[in-house]
């Protein structure tokens, strides 16, 4: 196999691996763009298996890979799809639990190398749990390396009969700032003027309009708002199933709560925040906590999954589905201007121990190495 290297021998052809993504969240999506940038940049050979739309959205091709286009479908044409794909790689990548379990079938019968990273837990109930488990179970035991951006998804994985489990370094890719030509000062009070939000508080909230975000905690939390002078706006950023029943509890019960849909400006919004909140039943390496302690905007979130571990002692932590706690924290934050200032300082020290793109590129590769290389005989 070739060797993993931007300066492969005369003669040899570069290393091609596939990733291979599903329908993807923002996170891994981000990721395998950043990865596939970093890994052409060293010389390696990339094809993206995707669905077209992700292609568009995270432009892969722009980033030097080949994208092919593979529904999130595991049907027999997909999974077709993805074998002829995969037929001269010294090496697949994949992401997520139904993208690595359609890598496994695509892969069925050949020796290549299969990578998994697990960047979020699957949830579900009932009978689709017990299947989830099936497919955790059939991929862990296939691939030769389960990476997890979290502790306790590697110990999932272990659990699960993984071969070989770690923890992956995953930096926040393309990590966005208000852009440096305008002082972020400035453009603050007209972005908290766009949002109704001069001479009040702000409060920020982003990512997708569906259960596990424990929007529904947040609105009950907005009710002890209202009775605070001047009273604090919360503004969600984001799309999702569960719009309409949420602007009908805004409106009946008349919560100070802006739903402001998908936004393409989240760093400007972030940056003119008085506090950011997350309010999720379970996250990996939060998107919006990390890019909150970049920003120094004071975090407030669930103390689920890997946000402990992620944010260490620059966030406050409540438990999920407490509303009560996350209105007092709130509440007292916003009347200790000490505090926030002290989680703005501790919030750059722990951003500054995250792994960078860089490091998180490198990390892969090191993997890539492990299982391309040939190994000596004995």
């Amino acid at each position: 196999m070739s060797p993993v290297s931007s300066n492969a021998p005369h003669g040899q052809s570069a290393l091609r691996t596939v990733q291979v993504l599903g329908g993807g969240n923002a996170g891994s999506s981000a990721h395998v763009r950043s990865l596939a940038e970093g890994l052409v940049a060293r010389g390696v050979r990339v094809t993206v298996c995707a669905p077209v739309e992700a292609d568009h959205a995270y432009d892969f091709t722009g980033a030097g890979a080949d994208h092919v286009h593979v529904p999130r479908s595991s049907d027999p044409g997909s999974v077709a799809a993805l074998r002829a794909a995969c037929a001269d790689a010294d090496l697949v990548h994949a992401h997520g639990l139904h993208a690595s379990f359609r890598a496994v079938l695509a892969l069925s019968g050949r020796r290549t190398p299969l990578v998994v990273t697990w960047h979020n837990r699957a949830r579900a109930e009932g009978a689709r749990a017990h299947l989830l488990r099936l497919l955790e179970r059939r991929v862990v035991r296939t691939a030769a390396v389960v990476l997890g951006t979290t502790s306790d998804l590697v110990d999932r994985a272990r659990r699960t009969g993984a071969r070989d489990a770690r923890l992956a370094a995953v930096g926040l890719p393309g990590r966005r700032r208000p852009v440096d030509r305008e002082d972020p000062d400035r453009l603050r009070p007209k972005t908290r003027a766009e949002l109704g939000a001069t001479g009040r508080p702000l409060l920020m909230a982003v990512g997708s309009l569906d259960r596990e975000r424990g929007y529904d905690v947040l609105l009950d939390a907005a009710r002890a708002w209202r009775d605070l002078d001047p009273v604090p706006l919360v503004v969600v950023a984001g799309e999702g199933p569960l719009r309409p029943e949420l602007q009908r509890r805004i409106e009946d019960e008349e919560l100070p709560v802006r739903l402001v849909g998908r936004r393409e400006d989240v760093p400007e919004l972030l940056a003119a925040a008085d506090l950011a909140l997350l309010t999720s039943s379970w996250e990996s390496r939060s998107v919006l906590a990390q890019e909150a302690l970049h920003a120094r905007v004071p975090l407030v979130a669930t103390r689920v999954g890997g946000v402990p571990d992620l944010v260490g002692d620059a966030a406050e932590l409540v438990p999920y589905g407490d509303a009560e706690a996350l209105a007092d924290t709130v509440v007292r934050l916003l009347a200790d201007p000490e505090r926030r200032e002290l989680l703005r300082e501790r919030g750059t020290r722990q951003a500054a121990t995250w792994p960078t793109e860089d490091e998180t590129v490198a990390q892969v590769l090191s993997v890539y190495d492990e299982l391309t290389q040939p190994q000596p005989l004995a």
